[in-house]
């Protein structure tokens, strides 16, 4: 990653920025939630949570924490990844708090991580990897424009890589 953490990131109703000790609860409340942990392996348990969660959660390069009105509501990385089996060297993941969805936030807010991304690694790729069951992980890279490189089996359920930016199928891994 570049210097990081780069300026926060405005959209028209979000601000993607840099974890604060504030978020802290939200972000237990994230990793414990059973809806958010339904295709990420479950939800963590609280206990352990509230005793190993840093005073300033996910400080570290490629977290965003996707912020509406000052209140943390779900988070974004951009991760690198072994280009192996990855299709791209960089891999977007994202978690919103179950009362976020179906606002469109998720959607604004990758979208704003992709274009900060992509001005900063001009030419690179973006994989997203989520399991076909997960709707509406599935409706957000169509939404963001991912484009599907494979399927594969893995972690007991069917998975979906795709690519962002588009690539033509002749130039896929």
């Amino acid at each position: 990653m570049p210097d990081w953490p780069p300026a926060p990131i405005k959209t028209e109703r979000l601000v993607l920025r840099e974890s604060e000790p504030r978020d802290r609860p939200a972000f237990i409340e994230l990793f414990a939630s059973p809806d958010v942990g339904t295709y990420i392996g479950g939800p963590r348990p609280r206990d352990e949570l509230e005793r190993t969660t840093a005073d300033v959660p996910g400080r570290r390069p490629g977290l965003f924490v996707v912020d509406l009105g000052g209140a943390l509501i779900g988070m974004i990385t951009l991760d690198p990844r072994d280009p192996k089996g990855h299709a791209a060297e960089t891999e977007i993941g994202y978690l919103f708090l179950p009362e976020a969805w179906g606002h469109g936030y998720a959607t604004e807010a990758c979208t704003a991580a992709l274009g900060w991304f992509a001005e900063t690694h001009p030419g690179e790729r973006v994989a997203l990897c989520t399991q076909t069951a997960n709707a509406g992980s599935m409706r957000l890279a169509a939404k963001l424009g991912f484009t599907e490189v494979e399927r594969f089996e893995a972690y007991g359920a069917p998975q979906w890589l795709g690519v962002w930016p588009s690539v033509e199928p002749s130039r896929r891994p």
